[in-house]
């Protein structure tokens, strides 16, 4: 496969034409009369068209048909696909998942759409107020299928195996240690290589942005340059049988048959596009001298709620980086939190549980719900010397936090048969190291 070409920048107002029609962009205007080869003209807007020019989401599309020339959207199955947060009763424990068993291609042909499960979630679609976090399992690639989704933003964070995502504004090659975000509307077909299985991140009406930085300056965490664009590709294109559109719409699937590609834009412009960022290039910011700085540091993208400094969702991560603070308890600390925690890891072993937590599983520690280090993990801390030395080299774990207490489905509690009803025995072998007869015990320095 020849090397993909991408458009750099975070957010910004871009334009991209196919090289096998220059001059497809109209010059001075947005809808001329007639557009150059003949295109239709199609605005697809991310945002209110009153919202402010710091916020307002907008792109143009040129394309040979415009993408309302369909036949109706009928129901179809909607597989493990919900956004019923009632399914099941509350579950307040510490809940964590071994690894999500990815279906063989010998057996059933599974692609991206019909492997959508449903894990957990919180708020409203028709308010456009929630989130839900999604596994994706699939073993094939969608076959004149395409998707787009009507209530949110997908953030996608594949684990195993590389997906190709062709979309409506050309097309992005998406690795392990590397994510992107298909925005509400866009519609986008993947192929995969292998047994694939990822995350998805999804939130309900809203956008995900770069985080302030405050008092870190100008630079840093994930820089608006390192994020990648697709460039202008189309194909004009028709198969017998016709090319199914298949559209989430509050909660439900439903699927449309259409004559010709979807992905048949020529040129476009705006600054609403799907885009990529490289986990690798995320520059870590760290405490130096004691203690902890709160894992919000570690922030790649945010999807603001009304409340100032609180977030519907974060995708943050955890990636390697030089732990140097003295006198410090330097794994992550004990905690109970008022947001929600949901984690994954896609490679090697998360510093806090060296065991039992596995690339392709996840946990959900609830609002108000205790977690932190295992008993393993705290007594080899207590007693570590304190050198500056690597942290999580070979490793990448997540997070997606949010201010919603998500239920979980009844997938993820029962049907997946994957949860781990053993994991608070990980923190079991905790006993009291409590010397009232000495305020200041021996430590390992």
């Amino acid at each position: 496969m020849a090397e993909l070409k991408y458009i750099s920048g975070f957010g910004n107002e871009c334009a991209s034409e196919d090289p096998r029609c220059p001059g497809a962009l109209p010059e001075g205007q947005n809808n001329p009369q007639v557009c150059p080869y003949n295109l239709y003209a199609e605005q697809l807007s991310g945002s209110a068209f009153t919202c402010p020019r710091s916020t307002n989401k907008r792109s143009w599309l040129y394309r040979i048909l415009p993408s309302v020339s369909h036949k109706p959207f009928e129901s179809i199955d909607q597989g493990h696909v919900t956004h019923n947060w009632d399914e099941v009763d509350p579950d307040p424990n510490q809940l964590r998942w071994k690894q999500f068993e990815i279906p063989k291609s010998s057996q059933k042909k599974v692609d991206f759409v019909s492997g959508l499960h449903t894990l957990c979630g919180a708020g409203d679609i028709r308010s456009n107020n929630g989130l839900a976090v999604h596994i994706f399992l699939c073993n094939t690639s969608m076959d004149h299928r395409y998707f787009y989704n009507s209530d949110g933003d997908f953030l996608i964070v594949p684990q195993k195996g590389k997906l190709l995502i062709y979309t409506e504004f050309g097309k992005m090659l998406v690795q392990p240690n590397e994510i992107c975000v298909i925005q509400r509307g866009m519609r986008f077909s993947v192929d995969v290589f292998e047994e694939t299985r990822g995350y998805i991140l999804e939130v309900y009406g809203i956008h995900f942005e770069l985080p302030d930085l405050g008092p870190i300056g100008a630079n840093g965490l994930a820089n608006p340059r390192d994020f990648l664009i697709p460039v202008a590709w189309y194909e004009d294109l028709q198969v017998p049988g016709g090319f199914t559109v298949i559209n989430k719409y509050q909660g439900k699937l439903f699927a449309a048959k259409q004559d010709v590609s979807p992905f048949n834009v020529v040129a476009w412009h705006g600054n609403y596009t799907p885009y990529k960022y490289n986990l690798e290039n995320f520059m870590v910011i760290n405490s130096v001298a004691f203690d902890h700085a709160d894992p919000s540091i570690f922030t790649v993208l945010t999807a603001k709620s009304v409340r100032t400094g609180v977030a519907i969702a974060d995708f943050v991560i955890f990636p390697p980086r030089w732990g140097v603070a003295d006198k410090t308890f330097r794994p992550p600390y004990y905690h109970r939190n008022c947001m929600s925690e949901f984690m994954g890891l896609i490679k090697g072993h998360y510093e806090a549980k060296q065991s039992g937590f596995l690339p392709g599983g996840g946990s959900l520690h609830s609002p108000m719900t205790p977690h932190g280090p295992d008993a393993d993990c705290f007594e080899k801390a207590s007693k570590a010397r304190l050198v500056p030395e690597r942290i999580a080299d070979g490793t990448m774990a997540f997070m997606f936090e949010s201010s919603l207490s998500m239920a979980v489905t009844k997938w993820g509690l029962k049907t997946s048969n994957c949860l781990d009803e053993n994991y608070y025995k990980c923190w079991e072998p905790l006993k009291s190291r409590f010397t009232p007869n000495s305020r200041n015990p021996a430590g390992p320095n």
